[in-house]
């Protein structure tokens, strides 16, 4: 899909962009090709080449960073097939529903080929050094909730360049609600030893934890480690489906 995007070019909006794929411009590589470019005014043409030679060079170094600059936010969904292994899932579990009012006890970072749960009081410290590794960040309102809560926790906190947070794009594709009602639509994800644990049960689990209660640390762990993991299908069916809505057949190779 990323060099299927022509939408970060100069002169190229999302309306010229669609007439391009109308017109069986299918990538890059074929854009070049093209004596005339569609409403695009033939002065910016050496600017648009320049950019493709630009955008080619930031493929080829896996410049997630480069591209997050060019692409729109609610775009930048674009980039993951080309940055999956660089991507990581995130969820957290805090005790309120603002960082003003409660702390952050559980984070859950899936990706890279690992799960991991960093927990307060114990190595959460070690999360933002963690997340360097990756160039993607995936989350579910992570724009309202996650992201906030960790940047109240940790102030000099460095995100990956790119966040994709799932609530939306899936809302572009008509699907809404929360976490587990849309796993439940879409019949993906598991929950397999923490079924019908939800929210104000994770601020419960923590309570029993720090009072010692055998099992209650493991439980939330496990909780939010679902959380984390399930955004991964959920962002690859997001994904295939907003390429297939978008991209005519004939530039997906189907005609």
């Amino acid at each position: 899909m990323l060099r299927s995007t022509f939408l970060h070019l100069p002169g190229v909006g999302s309306a010229i962009e669609a007439q391009l794929w109308r017109a069986g411009v299918r990538d890059w590589v074929d854009l070049r090709q093209l004596a005339d470019l569609p409403g695009v005014p033939s002065d910016r043409r050496a600017a648009i080449d320049r950019m493709l030679d630009e955008s080619e060079e930031a493929l080829r170094q896996r410049n997630a960073e480069w591209f997050a600059r060019r692409l729109p936010i609610a775009e930048r969904w674009r980039m993951f097939p080309e940055f999956r292994d660089q991507t990581a899932y995130l969820d957290i579990e805090t005790t309120a529903l603002t960082p003003q009012e409660g702390i952050v006890t559980v984070v859950g970072v899936h990706g890279g080929g690992a799960t991991r749960a960093f927990i307060a009081f114990d190595d959460l410290e070690e999360l933002p050094a963690y997340l360097q590794k990756f160039r993607l960040l995936v989350t579910f309102n992570g724009a309202l909730f996650d992201l906030p809560f960790l940047e109240a926790r940790f102030p000099f906190i460095r995100f990956p360049p790119a966040h994709i947070d799932l609530r939306f794009l899936l809302r572009r594709l008509g699907i809404t609600g929360g976490l587990k009602r849309i796993e439940k639509e879409l019949g993906l994800g598991a929950r397999a030893g923490v079924e019908g644990i939800a929210g104000p049960d994770a601020v419960y689990l923590w309570e029993e934890a720090r009072r010692g209660v055998p099992g209650s640390l493991e439980k939330l762990v496990d909780y939010n480690r679902a959380d984390a993991v399930n955004l991964e299908p959920l962002l690859e069916y997001a994904v295939q489906e907003m390429t297939r809505r978008l991209l005519p057949p004939l530039v997906l190779g189907l005609a």
